[in-house]
């Protein structure tokens, strides 16, 4: 698969370009509607004989790519997780390191899942092997330090800026470790902690699953290690009432798939292959990709283009003139 001449960048470019007209006008579902019609367009007009085994849009209400959809012209069978748009609420807001994201893979080596909550642990390859997410952050945080031959106040935790995480990010900062808190995009956290010259030591969260399973193909390609548990949304909003946490629709979700919602996944189980292509185009500026910029009568967009067993990493600048 990683030796097709597709020009696979061009699905997300299509999306984040997609995007550039409602980046901070405070319609993110819009935008979501913008990205997932270029992305569709797209895959379908791709040599591929496709499936979405995990996408984007039921946790949002927002238009996706489903769980189970056909996409492609015919060509090469693979797995598709996607992300029209990670970070949705940065795009509204215009905000930064919104990314439009997916990952094809070869037939049968991702994680067929709903699309509810993760829980996930990432740490890059020097840190493999040190961390277990069944342990409580803290002792994480200092197995990492031994393993990297760091003192803990140098260790680099990131995690997501939400109100679910406000007592982690008290319990990470109790131990003299740094947070490096982001309002959204846990799938560009994955890349940051996992690229050779990576500034994270571990990234820490409850997101979607479909990002789980896309930063599980980052990871494995890139040597890293990550772990996962499934978490059901209203336990992931804080859901005091008992009753309220296991909703009926989940549940029956994993029945179908097989799933065991108190399994923990390992790095593995989410992607059991280094045959993916991974596309990541920004769509506003961020730490790791410029957004979609126009100027001079045309668009210009920043990818990162990952081809797995050839061990490519690709930053690609294309410009569109419209």
């Amino acid at each position: 698969m990683t030796k097709s001449n597709t020009e696979f960048n061009l699905i997300t470019e299509r999306a984040a370009l997609a995007c550039y007209d409602y980046i901070g006008i405070g319609d993110k579902e819009a935008a979501d509607e913008a990205a997932v019609s270029a992305m569709r367009e797209v895959l379908n007009n791709t040599a591929i004989n496709g499936e979405v085994v995990i996408g984007e849009g039921e946790i949002d209400e927002a238009p996706m790519l489903y769980i189970g959809e056909k996409v492609g012209s015919g060509g090469m069978e693979v797995d598709i997780a996607v992300d029209p748009i990670d970070g949705t609420r940065m795009v509204g807001l215009g905000q930064d390191n919104a990314v439009a994201v997916i990952v094809l893979a070869k037939k049968g080596t991702l994680l067929n899942a709903p699309d509810m909550y993760m829980e996930k642990l990432m740490v890059g390859k020097k840190g493999k092997g040190s961390v277990d997410i069944n342990l409580d952050i803290k002792t994480n945080i200092i197995n990492l330090a031994k393993q990297l031959n760091k003192d803990v106040q140098d260790i680099r935790v990131m995690t997501l800026s939400k109100p679910r995480h406000e007592k982690t990010i008290k319990e990470i900062q109790s131990t003299g470790a740094k947070v490096i808190a982001i309002p959204d995009g846990d799938v560009a956290g994955s890349v940051l902690v996992a690229m050779p010259d990576a500034n994270v030591d571990m990234f820490y969260g409850i997101g979607g699953t479909p990002e789980g399973v896309i930063s599980a193909a980052i990871i494995k390609v890139l040597d890293g290690d990550m772990q996962g548990r499934l978490i059901y949304r209203n336990e992931a909003k804080g859901a005091s009432n008992e009753n309220d946490k296991f909703t009926e629709i989940e549940r029956k979700k994993l029945l179908v798939l097989g799933i065991d919602y108190n399994k923990t996944f390992q790095l593995e189980d989410l992607c059991s292959t280094e045959d993916v292509v991974i596309s990541m185009t920004g769509i506003t500026k961020g730490t790791l990709l410029d957004g979609v910029i126009y100027r001079n009568g045309y668009f210009e967009t920043d990818t990162l283009l990952i081809k797995g067993r050839t061990g490519i990493i690709r930053k690609i600048k294309s410009q569109f003139l419209k």
